[in-house]
Formats: C-alpha cells, sequence, structure tokens
C-alpha cells in the first residue's frame, strides 16, 4: 500500500514527549496538563487554555537511577518515567494530575514532586482517590474528587474556566477526535484492511500525547487518504487479533506483532481506541462533570474495576471486538510486575480460551520491546498455531 502522508511525521513527532505540537501550544500561551492514567478524565484536562499530555518516556534506555528509587521490582513503565522526569524530561510541564490507582505510579510521581522535577514557579501535582466499584456511590465520589483534585487547583492556580459551558466545549473536542479515531479505526474491519493496526496505533497514540485541536487537520486528511487508499492484492498478514491489555505506548511492540505476521485488529489497551476513543454522550438530566465521570466509570475497562459486573464485563467486551473485527485469536499482554494487569491476565487468558474458545498468546514484558528474540519467537509459533487450528477446521 502506498505510505500514508502524515506516518513518518507522527512516527518521529512521538520520539519526543515534548514534542513540535506540544511546544506550538505552549507557545500559543496553553498549559501542558500531565497525565498518568485513563482514571483520570482525559477531556477534564483539555479544558480552554489547556491541553492534556499523557505521559510516556520515548527512547528509554538505562533506568538505573529509576530503579534505585523504586526497586526492580516495580513496573518499568513507571520506573522510566522517574528516569526520564530526573533528566529533565518532565519539565515542560505545568502540572500533574494523577490518580491513586496503583503503588508503583503513586510512588512513580511521588518521588517526581519529592525530587523537584519541574522547577516552574506554578507547578503543582494533585493526587485524586478514584473508584474500585462501578455504581452511584462511587460515581459521587469520583465526581467529588474530580472536582477537588482536578477543577479546583486548575482554576484556582492557573484561572482556567471549569464552568459547564468550558466543560461542554472540551467534550466536544474530545468527540470528535474520538469520531476521527474511531472512523480510522473501521478500516481494520475489511478483510483486506486499508490500515494496518502499526499505522493506526501511531496516529492513536498521537492524540494521547499531542493538543487535540492541532491533530484534528492530520487525522481529516488521513482519513480522506485511507478513503482512497488501495490495499494490496495479497495481505501481508496471515492471521488477525485482538491485542488486550496494560499500557502500550512502544510502537515497536505493535511493530513486532506485526513484522510475523498477526495483524492488530482491534487495541483494548491504556492508549488505544478501545474504550479510550468512545465519545461521550451527554442528556439534560446531570451535570457535565457527573457526566463526564459516568462516562468514564461506565465505559472503563480497566482491571482496577474489581466489583464482579465489570468482571464479567470485561472478557464480554474483548469476545466483542474479536467477533466485531473477525479476530482469529487474542493476544493478552501486561508489563511486568503490573499487579492489576497480572491477575486479569491470568484468569482471562484461561477463560477467554476455556469459556469463549479463542486461542490466546499470553505473554508478560519490558517496556521496551526493541528487537524482543523471545516476544518474536512466540507471536511466531502464536500464528503458526492460528493456520493449523484454520487448516483443521477446513
Amino acid at each position: 500500500m502506498k505510505d500514508l502522508k502524515h506516518l513518518y511525521y507522527l512516527e518521529n513527532l512521538l520520539a519526543e514527549a515534548n514534542n513540535d505540537l506540544v511546544r506550538q501550544a505552549q507557545e500559543e500561551g496553553r498549559l501542558a496538563v500531565g497525565n498518568v492514567c485513563s482514571l483520570i478524565p482525559e477531556v477534564l484536562l483539555d479544558l480552554p487554555g489547556c491541553f492534556s499530555v499523557r505521559l510516556r518516556a520515548p527512547r528509554t534506555g538505562s533506568m538505573e537511577v529509576g530503579t534505585y528509587y523504586m526497586t526492580s521490582l516495580l513496573c518499568e513503565f513507571c520506573r522510566a518515567l522517574v528516569e526520564r522526569a530526573m533528566e529533565g524530561g518532565c519539565e515542560f510541564l505545568d502540572c500533574i494530575i494523577a490518580p491513586d490507582a496503583c503503588a508503583a505510579m503513586n510512588r512513580a510521581v511521588e518521588n517526581m514532586e519529592l525530587l523537584k522535577t519541574c522547577n516552574k514557579e506554578k507547578f503543582f501535582i494533585t493526587y485524586s482517590d478514584v473508584p474500585m466499584k462501578s455504581d452511584e456511590t462511587a460515581l459521587k465520589h469520583y465526581v467529588k474528587q474530580m472536582r477537588l483534585r482536578v477543577l479546583e487547583p486548575l482554576n484556582k492556580v492557573y484561572g482556567i474556566d471549569v464552568s459547564d459551558e468550558a466543560l461542554q466545549k472540551a467534550v466536544e473536542q474530545y468527540n470528535r477526535i474520538s469520531k476521527l479515531i474511531r472512523e480510522l479505526g473501521e478500516y481494520r474491519k475489511e478483510e483486506k484492511p486499508r490500515i494496518t493496526g502499526y499505522e493506526f496505533h501511531v496516529f492513536c497514540l498521537a492524540t494521547y500525547v499531542c493538543p487535540k485541536d492541532l491533530l484534528i487537520p492530520i487525522l481529516e486528511d488521513t482519513l480522506k487518504q485511507v478513503k482512497r487508499r488501495r490495499p494490496d492484492e495479497k495481505s501481508p498478514f496471515r492471521a488477525r487479533v485482538v491485542l488486550a491489555g496494560s499500557e502500550i505506548d512502544d510502537l515497536d511492540f505493535i511493530k513486532l506483532i506485526e513484522e510475523n505476521g498477526a495483524m492488530v485488529v482491534a487495541d483494548r489497551h491504556c492508549f488505544g481506541s478501545f474504550p479510550g476513543r468512545e465519545e461521550i454522550q451527554l442528556n439534560d438530566q446531570e451535570d457535565m462533570l457527573t457526566q463526564i465521570c459516568r462516562h468514564y466509570m461506565t465505559t472503563g475497562q480497566c482491571p482496577r474495576y474489581m466489583n464482579t459486573d465489570k468482571i464479567n464485563e470485561r472478557k464480554d467486551y474483548v469476545d466483542k471486538l474479536a467477533k466485531e473485527y473477525k479476530a482469529d485469536g487474542i493476544i493478552y499482554e501486561q508489563m511486568k510486575f503490573c499487579d492489576y494487569w497480572g491477575y486479569e491476565r491470568m484468569a482471562a487468558s484461561y477463560i477467554m480460551e476455556h469459556e469463549y474458545g479463542y486461542p490466546v498468546l499470553s505473554v508478560d514484558r519490558p517496556y521496551v520491546v526493541g528487537t524482543s528474540g523471545q516476544l518474536r519467537t512466540r507471536v511466531q509459533a502464536f500464528v503458526e498455531g492460528l493456520e493449523i487450528k484454520e487448516i483443521h477446521r477446513r
């Protein structure tokens, strides 16, 4: 297939946290609000006058300093963030909004604060308590926390407008970017897809780490290109898979999977489009903040939600994606030492195979995959197994 016009630009853009679009927005006078987890409603950080930046650590090499402060038994993503912050990688941020989600991330952000990794005069970090259940009591607490720990600090420290009108503008922008990403992802359903999982991941990942308004023209142009794009006569892929799991901001991980014959047709992970790019449906019965929090709580698929309904919902959600995107199998992945996804991957891998009937590859992985020979071998073996199963089915 012909190369997509903006792909190379975005690949280079994603090589830096403080990228060209982030700098452009700050030169326009907007605030860069750091976020470390999808449990903080992203739309609250995209109010007029500011923009959200999901923290990641591109170009990660050694993590010796991060390991010194956090030990080698905590997830590499968190250690990489501390390492990069100590190198000055967070100096561009105006604040960090963190949830009390997992011990490793709490410790990472706490170290970033105690070590004074950002010296801006008004820089601040806040921590929010977020739900572990999805019910009305949890929603009330969620709304209160988002008001106290997100909206009020942004308003008091920087004068950001947090009115319902401002929230609605942020929702409209969020919905626009989500609609574009979902429309782009629909082409993965085709028998001969006009966009690969890797290409889609590049565009989707950019929406988490760059000002959304500056990406909209790029996504609109890309959607037009994909509509006109002619797929290869012979697909380079031998299988179709749903990729489900924890944080994935490493472009090489998706590339490795697809280089070994498995196209990632659906992305249910923390930087993916499911459920992270689902439009927020508004109503006239509740205030804007409650509606936003309800959306994130009800659509959220994080294993931190531990009530039985949510646990069952996560399996049904992946099953629905596999059917809708005609997947031959499922890859469950987790960052090494991730407590929540460790339990989820173990249980879900067994359940999706033995109760739902899908072939499943279950892996734990380092933050930076690179050219991991072990992972490459496992993906190759999984794809060969899917092919053999298809031959027997016929």
